[in-house]
């Protein structure tokens, strides 16, 4: 059985995201010590490392807790996991269309850029006024 610490330790999660997991329904309530101390087996360590690989490959909590049921019962199809993935994969795609966009218009902005004083430069101005950008690069959200 391992502690909070060192479970987090060995899965390379930090506690509080541990504290966090479990109070969303990401991992189920641990076993307590007599000195009331969360106590964790390797089924804990499995699960927490699948949830970390599944947000390295960028997936949100909630495809993550879907994921999670879908492999507690090992039985059935994984239509629906495929179901999430490509959703995943749709997602990473526009992301990266996103981000190539994103470099286009700092690498135009940049080349544009006459080198002379702050009042003429163009990176300056373009971040000054969208309408200057060569393409709407724009997100529907805050900065990611």
């Amino acid at each position: 059985m391992l502690t909070i610490g060192k479970l987090g330790e060995a899965a390379g999660v930090k506690v509080p995201t541990i504290r966090y997991y479990e109070q969303i329904g990401l991992l189920p309530e641990p076993e307590r010590s007599a000195g009331n101390q969360r106590l964790y087996g390797d089924s804990a360590l499995d699960r927490l490392a699948f949830i970390r690989h599944a947000r390295e490959l960028g997936f949100p909590l909630d495809a993550i807790g879907d994921l999670l049921s879908l492999s507690d019962e090992p039985d059935q199809s994984c239509a629906a996991a495929d179901v999430i993935a490509k959703k995943q994969l749709t997602a990473v795609k526009a992301r990266i269309a996103r981000l190539t966009a994103l470099k286009a218009e700092l690498e135009r902005m940049i080349a544009q850029c006459a080198q002379g004083t702050v009042a003429d430069c163009r990176v300056i101005e373009v971040l000054s006024d969208h309408s200057h950008c060569a393409q709407d690069h724009r997100t529907s959200g805050a900065a990611e």
